[in-house]
């Protein structure tokens, strides 16, 4: 019976293009597969279990992504991109109060999209360079769009920096802990915690409805679970 090969694959190629492919292959199948696991399970999933998800053996996996923060850096990439462009985006807006509420909401839905950035967002990843360096251009726009939505006489004087941290750790507790039984529950906080932000009188974006009182039920029965079962 003759060999069969893999899409892509020729008969007549050398061993090194094929070991190429494969191990091009194996690549995709590892960062496909952590995605899949980092946004249902979030950051702590184990090598081991990426390595299964991907169908690849854990030698496979160390030598595509030798430590957890490479494979971090390889899966988030164009996330932080995004998370990045989000400041950017928001210092065009020709109302920095809106820029900075937009801003707020943006990454807070990011968070929601994918429990593994929920995770990223409040973590540091000292030998993931690209995730850092994007993480600090994000944190150097946001700081000017602060300045400038404080011009705007919207936002609190003693609003600082260090506040938005404190709103994304909130925001992927809630993420976490409501999962799919209040799925929407962290737009509540979200809203409320841009209230605290405001001055009086300042416009902002309309109040989400609070989860009913079933699904909210739903969810403190999830969290008391034995074992902290989130998933």
């Amino acid at each position: 019976m003759p060999p069969t090969t893999a899409p892509g694959d020729s008969p007549d190629q050398p061993p090194e293009a094929r070991l190429r492919v494969d191990a091009e292959r194996n690549r995709d199948r590892i960062l496909a597969a952590a995605r899949r696991l980092f946004a249902s399970e979030g950051l702590g999933v184990s090598m081991a279990a990426v390595a299964r998800e991907a169908g690849v053996g854990k030698a496979t996996l160390s030598r595509r992504f030798a430590t957890r923060d490479e494979l971090v850096n390889a899966v988030f990439a164009d996330r932080m991109d995004g998370y990045a462009a989000a400041v950017s985006t928001a210092l065009t807006a020709p109302d920095p109060w809106a820029g900075f509420t937009g801003y707020v909401q943006t990454v807070c839905a990011m968070q929601a999209a994918d429990r593994g950035f929920a995770d990223v967002l409040t973590m540091t990843f000292p030998a993931a360079r690209a995730l850092e360096e994007r993480r600090t251009e994000a944190h150097d726009g946001f700081l000017e769009l602060i300045a400038r939505a404080k011009d705007t006489g919207h936002l609190r004087a003693d609003f600082t920096d260090r506040d938005m941290p404190i709103l994304l750790m909130a925001n992927a507790g809630v993420i976490n802990a409501a999962g799919d039984a209040a799925p929407d529950a962290w737009q509540r906080l979200v809203a409320h915690m841009l209230r605290s932000y405001a001055t009086p009188g300042a416009p902002l974006p309309p109040m989400p409805d609070a989860p009913t009182p079933t699904a909210l039920y739903r969810a403190m029965v999830r969290l008391a679970r034995p074992g902290g079962d989130r998933h």
